[in-house]
């Protein structure tokens, strides 16, 4: 009697879904979920902008003899910006912990793609500046803000572009500073004011020194800061608008080249 092999075919596997786009969307969720699960980190940072708003905005007003509306109308959009300047120079500390703690490296031997990996997480930071910038908008329109609304939709999307650069490069400063985490304290402490006070978005500049405005052109929040307020008041023909379009586009450029190169050379 001759016996009779039964053969079983092979089990074809679904082959994983890859792609920048797509491993880019499950880093993006991944970073998100922790915010999610504890939304009183993203009140208390607004802590800061509410206290620069509630403080400074009628000192502004005080010393310009303005309205307070028409104060808050020059006031606000540089607030908004100072949330992105300092929310998306903060994200590095975050990889630093994580690489300290060992879960940088088991993430690198997952089958992500290393671009998605600084992607994911830059374009999550984007979530909180645009929730923080409508509380704000909606405090500060109490007290009589009126926003042109296609303009901070627009003004928005261009702060998206800028802090996807902007945090980009603090991953890179984390990666770089992994073995010496002071370092990255001094370089973003040691940045970050300058930027802050060379870009007119708490004083205007025109009344500064003459060294402090030629400063300023060379500071890309400058562009950052003008082009907002001509977006929120609707004047979108304005040149501030293209000329911090062209920044966001630069230092988006720029930070995304050098934030993926220092992830795929993070091992």
């Amino acid at each position: 009697m001759t016996a009779v092999t039964a053969v079983t075919a092979p089990t074809t596997v679904a082959p994983r879904p890859s792609g920048v786009l797509h491993d880019s969307v499950s880093v993006f969720v991944r970073e998100l979920r922790p915010m999610l699960r504890d939304p009183f980190s993203l009140v208390f940072s607004l802590m800061q902008p509410l206290m620069f708003l509630a403080l400074y905005g009628p000192l502004l007003g005080g010393m310009t003899g303005l309205p307070i509306a028409q104060a808050f109308q020059w006031f606000v959009p540089g607030i908004v910006v100072m949330v992105a300047l300092f929310g998306t120079a903060m994200t590095g500390s975050n990889l630093l912990y994580e690489i300290q703690s060992g879960a940088h490296e088991r993430v690198l031997v997952s089958p992500v793609s290393r671009p998605a990996l600084m992607i994911g997480r830059a374009c999550k930071e984007m979530v909180p500046l645009v929730l923080q910038s409508l509380v704000i908008s909606g405090i500060a329109a109490l007290f009589g803000f009126r926003p042109s609304v296609p303009g901070m939709v627009v003004g928005l999307a261009l702060l998206a572009v800028f802090g996807m650069g902007l945090g980009a490069l603090s991953y890179a400063l984390g990666i770089v500073s992994r073995e010496r985490d002071w370092m990255f304290w001094t370089v973003q402490q040691g940045l970050l004011f300058p930027l802050m006070l060379l870009s007119g978005m708490l004083l205007p500049l025109e009344s500064g020194p003459g060294w402090m405005q030629v400063l300023a052109r060379f500071n890309p929040l400058t562009y950052m800061v003008d082009a907002e307020r001509a977006l929120f008041d609707g004047a979108f023909g304005d040149a501030a608008v293209w000329q911090g379009g062209l920044a966001a586009a630069v230092v988006a450029a720029v930070g995304l080249a050098v934030g993926i190169r220092a992830m795929r050379n993070s091992i």
